[in-house]
Order: structure tokens, then sequence, then C-alpha cells
């Protein structure tokens, strides 16, 4: 089955879709996902600054969530329909879309709810192929914490690897899955990722840049020690797995009062400073699995001070790659973990490793938007699969 997978992450700069053929092998032990490429496109300039002035901590209106709603879904099917035509030659079967995140409602370390924006009617209309959404919110509702969803593709890949290995995403928010020597698998989010430099760079030039190119604003910077142990002194980072955050707690709010005391500083220090506690807070995340190997994805790993940086944080014999060398696109890998997820729907088969997120058990996840054609749905597997191949045979 060719499926595409729509993804856009807490940074919310762009719209990304990867198709993939998906087939289950070995009596359905097995899913094999030969990847077929990805497409990317950035938000409309006003779409993206009305869902910035929207997020959290900004105060926003129903009205304006609609419009978010409709106009993030919009941007979706224009971009669903391009990889089904780029990607898939016009025969994708099925869309899953992960939506925009705009609300992730933790309080005393629990997730009562969450809330992904771009309606998927929109992506349903204009492609004419059902469509799998809204996947966090079945998780929240069995008592998880709605993510990392990607862990349970993490554990299908990891699986059967030599040592300890662990599966590393940096995206607004870096988050990790690891298979320990003994007991059960963990996931959870790390803190951020590229969201408090994001938020530096932006607020720093004045909108002019929007993000630290290639780590040259870091790598042309010195760590100022004092505001990097101001920031480590954050509660979220010593809290238990699972643990899930966000813009909620990781947003400009949060980095200019650390920055108040601290005056004026040039801003490749405070870029360097930045890229030194994501490196730090993921190192020590890693650190007490005593992780052998960490395959790395996400928008992060296109910045070579971070990945330089987290090198030298990681214990020493702590192999350090990324999912490319796995046969998964690292730029892709979100967007193909949601086809995974949207096809393992469409089966009704669980998209969840409760282990990893805390909720009761496994379960189906998402809403189902039919789209032109009668709905029929595939056989069900036996059971679920418990591996993921990636490429052809």
């Amino acid at each position: 089955m060719r499926v595409v997978g729509l993804m856009s992450g807490t940074s919310y700069d762009a719209v990304d879709a990867a198709a993939a053929e998906l087939t289950f092998e070995d009596g359905g032990d097995t899913l094999r996902l030969v990847p077929l490429g990805m497409v990317s496109a950035p938000y409309a300039d006003d779409l993206r600054r009305s869902l910035a002035a929207a997020l959290p901590p900004a105060p926003t209106t129903m009205a304006e969530v609609c419009r978010l709603d409709t106009r993030i879904g919009q941007a979706f099917a224009e971009l669903a329909v391009r990889a089904d035509r780029e990607l898939c030659a016009g025969r994708a079967e099925l869309v899953a879309s992960h939506g925009q995140t705009v609300y992730h409602w933790v309080a005393d370390g629990h997730v009562h709810g969450t809330l992904q924006l771009g309606a998927p009617a929109w992506i349903a209309e204009a492609t004419g192929r059902p469509v799998v959404s809204d996947f966090r919110p079945r998780d929240v509702a069995a008592g998880g914490q709605g993510a990392p969803l990607v862990s349970l593709i993490d554990l299908m890949l990891l699986r059967g690897r030599a040592g300890v290995p662990a599966a590393l995403n940096i995206g607004g928010i870096a988050n990790l899955t690891a298979l320990p020597a003994t007991g059960a698998a963990v996931a959870f989010d790390t803190g951020p990722g590229n969201a408090l430099l994001d938020a530096a760079v932006r607020e720093l030039t004045s909108g002019r840049l929007a993000y630290d190119h290639d780590g040259a604003l870091a790598a042309a910077g010195r760590v100022h020690e004092p505001l990097l142990r101001r920031l480590l002194a954050e509660p979220y980072y010593r809290l238990p797995a699972p643990k899930t955050t966000g813009k909620e707690l990781f947003h400009h709010g949060h980095l200019r009062t650390a920055l108040a005391d601290f005056g004026a500083l040039a801003l490749p220090d405070v870029a360097a400073t930045l890229t030194r506690l994501t490196a730090r807070t993921i190192a020590d995340a890693l650190r007490p699995f005593a992780a052998t190997e960490v395959i790395a994805s996400g928008g992060g790993t296109r910045n070579p001070a971070l990945m330089s940086m987290l090198r030298e944080e990681l214990p020493g014999g702590t192999a350090l790659a990324t999912s490319d060398s796995l046969g998964l696109p690292a730029a892709a890998k979100e967007a193909y973990a949601f086809a995974v997820l949207g096809f393992l729907t469409l089966h009704g088969l669980p998209g969840t490793a409760p282990e990893c997120t805390g909720a009761r058990g496994p379960r189906v996840l998402g809403s189902l938007t039919p789209g032109r054609r009668p709905l029929r749905l595939p056989a069900r597997p036996a059971r679920p699969p418990n591996s993921l191949v990636i490429g052809g045979r």
C-alpha cells in the first residue's frame, strides 16, 4: 500500500510529506517500508505569523483557532496532492496526517489533553484518499502522554540491534527511545531541541534570521556558563519518564526569564549556550541507559555545531549516527513514522507502545476521514508487526 505521511513539528516552519510503500511480511511479524521520497513546503508567511501569534503563552480566540484549523488543513492538502503526484504517480491509497500541534496540556506530570490543527476534510477532499488524523488523543485518553508516538516505530527499528541502541529525534523538542539491557523500553521528551535556539535567533535579530543556519552562530560563540547553569535548573529535566513537554514551557518567555540577570549577551554566545543546553540535556537523559549507539534524526541533525557538541557530551564509546545509515532519511523520519501509524490504524492495529507513553495498554490511534470512494478496510493481520525493515528486498 502506498501511503503519504504528513508532518509539521514544533518548529512550525514547514510541512513535510513522505511517501512509502508498506507491506506486511512473515505472516504480519515484519513490516517493510520502501521510502518513495519526500517533498516539503514552507507555511505561507502570513499563516506562519498567525500561527506563531496564537501559540502559548499568547492568548487567542476561537475564531482564530477556526481559521488556523482550516488554513493548516488546506496547506497539508496542497502538499498531499503534490506528494501523491510526484512520489506515488497518483496511486497513493492513504494519507496519514499528524497535523500541527498547538497545545499539549500538561499539569502535575500528567497529560490531560492535546490539540493538533489541520482539518483532515480538506486533505480528503483534495486528494480523494482516506485520511487518518488526530493520532495523539487516544493515547492520552488511555492515560498516556500522547508522545512520543514515534517510539513504536523506533522500537521496531531497534529490536535485534547489538548492545543498547537508542533513537533520538531533534526537532523543536527532542525525544528519545531507548532499549535498555534489562527492563522495558523507555521513551520521553528530553527537553528543547531547536525551540529555544530558534526563539533566540529570531528575537535577537528582530526577525531577520529564523534559525542558526548550519550552526554558524553557535560555532562562532562561546558557552556562557552562568546562563547554562540557570537553564539547566529547569525542573523538567529531573522529572521521571514517561514525560512530555513542548513550547508551552520552552518558549521565548522561558528564554527571556533566563537571560534577564545577565545583561546584553552577544548572539553567538547565546546560540552556543543554547546549543550546548540541547546537547547536555540529551546526553544526560541517555546516560542512565548506558546506550552504546544513538541513531539520530530530525532537523537538528543538520546543525554541525549541535552534532559536534552532542558527540562531546555523550559518554565515550557511544556511537552517534543518523537514521540515514538505516535507510530512513533523517529529515523525513517523523513523516515516515506517521505514514506507518496511519497504515496500522487502517488495518485495525495498535500504534502505541504503552511502556513508552505510559498508557494503560496499546491502542488503535486516530480518526478516519473517508475519501471519494466507498471505504473498504483491509484485512487485519493476526498480530501486530514486531520489526520494521527499510528498503526493497
